[in-house]
């Protein structure tokens, strides 16, 4: 597949990725912090790793973590600015990018059928983990609780194990056509 051709993909799933998330949008969301549960909006930059591979799913991931922020930024309430560069970098940037590595990880379990929503589930996973530790370091000073660990499992999870579900899911049902257009 040729490099313009590559791209061109990148590019549609990546918009495909933000209509499903302004979609998702209409319904009312009840967390106040951010986060929100989709219509599988993390699988179209999945797709991308697994296709084209990690470097096109880390890149297209990056790029959809900035129009991320770009359309629906939510302004931490940091008090110094490594606390705000730190949650940018945890609830956006890695949170997004880390889906790239899905490619990865259908490599390292051998390019199976099972191997897709697996690596699904595990990128998505990873990101839950990113918005954890943006909790512990600055999301905590909202929780109702003694213990920021708890606050953080609890509203992150609130909404990403839905998300992991539905990602893991959508993709086991599309896991023998992308197996098929997959480059790995």
């Amino acid at each position: 597949m040729t490099k313009t051709k590559k791209l061109t993909l990148s590019a549609i799933l990546i918009a495909l990725a933000f209509v499903l998330v302004t979609v998702s949008k209409i319904l009312p969301a009840p967390w106040p912090g951010g986060g929100s549960i989709t219509i599988a909006s993390m699988v179209p930059i999945i797709m991308v790793s697994i296709i084209l591979g990690t470097k096109w799913g880390l890149f297209s991931g990056l790029v959809f973590s900035l129009i991320q922020m770009l359309t629906g930024f939510y302004v931490p309430p940091a008090t110094t600015i490594w606390s705000f560069i730190g949650v940018v970098l945890l609830d956006y940037v890695f949170a997004f990018s880390v889906l790239g590595l899905a490619g990865f990880f259908v490599k390292l379990l051998g390019n199976k059928t099972w191997a897709i929503p697996l690596s699904g589930c595990i990128v998505t996973s990873i990101r839950y983990v990113m918005h954890i530790l943006s909790g512990l370091l600055i999301w905590g000073a909202f929780a109702d609780t003694d213990s920021v660990l708890i606050y953080a499992l609890v509203y992150n999870g609130s909404y990403m194990i839905p998300e992991i579900i539905i990602t893991t899911v959508v993709l086991a049902l599309l896991a023998p056509k992308l197996k098929e257009k997959s480059l790995l």
